[in-house]
């Protein structure tokens, strides 16, 4: 039996300014290379569908996080809680601050978390990917639209050469969408994104980065 973990975890720049949008993106950037080297599989989330390579960096408020593998935990212990970027503005290069804060929240699954989804709910959709001509241009139906047919959310994953693979990303690319359209619907619920996002302290943080190039304290 695998002893793999899953965990989820809400990265979110509350009611913060450009510059902790732009602190969300680079923290997710390395987010993704420290899970690599720790052995785990991980995928990010944004709240319009977008990827981090299609979403503009100063524009992502919040993303949901999955991780999985043995190291699940550890990974998590390293980021919860409060993260500091000190630089200056590049967005205001005369303004005086130089702290930007984001969030980072464990998510719960459960009832608030559409984590096991009614298969009688899905619509699955195989496509061809687009791209580049040539040897490495996608000859089968790799790519993967799916909608969650009661709400009519739909999405699409086509990153990957494997349609098993991109089905796994599309349900998880689903979930996270369900998790924050209830999580808006939902403003009075502990768990909702929108109390999770003001509940970034402008303190204590977990960790710390400095400089334009996100140099760890």
């Amino acid at each position: 039996m695998s002893n793999d973990k899953k965990l989820r975890l809400l990265v979110t720049s509350g009611d913060g300014p450009r510059e902790c949008r732009l602190a969300v993106a680079r923290c997710l950037r390395l987010m993704e290379r420290e899970a690599t080297r720790m052995g785990l599989a991980i995928s990010v989330a944004l709240p319009d569908d977008q990827t981090l390579s299609t979403a503009p960096d100063n524009d992502l408020s919040s993303a949901l996080v999955t991780v999985a593998g043995k190291k699940a935990e550890s990974f998590a212990a390293r980021w919860l809680g409060t993260v500091r970027w000190t630089a200056p503005s590049p967005f205001r290069p005369h303004h005086k601050r130089q702290n930007w804060f984001i969030g980072v929240f464990a998510v719960e699954t459960g009832a608030d978390f559409p984590d096991e989804i009614d298969r009688n709910d899905l619509r699955f959709e195989t496509f061809r990917a687009g791209g580049p001509g040539g040897q490495h241009q996608n000859t089968t139906d790799s790519a993967v639209r799916l909608t969650h047919v009661p709400s009519g959310v739909s999405v699409i994953a086509k990153d990957e050469r494997s349609q098993h693979r991109n089905k796994q990303m599309a349900l998880e690319r689903l979930a996270a969408r369900l998790y924050f359209a209830q999580a808006a619907e939902a403003k009075q619920r502990r768990m909702s994104e929108n109390l999770l996002h003001k509940q970034v302290e402008r303190g204590n943080p977990v960790r710390c980065f400095k400089g334009p190039d996100f140099r760890e304290l």
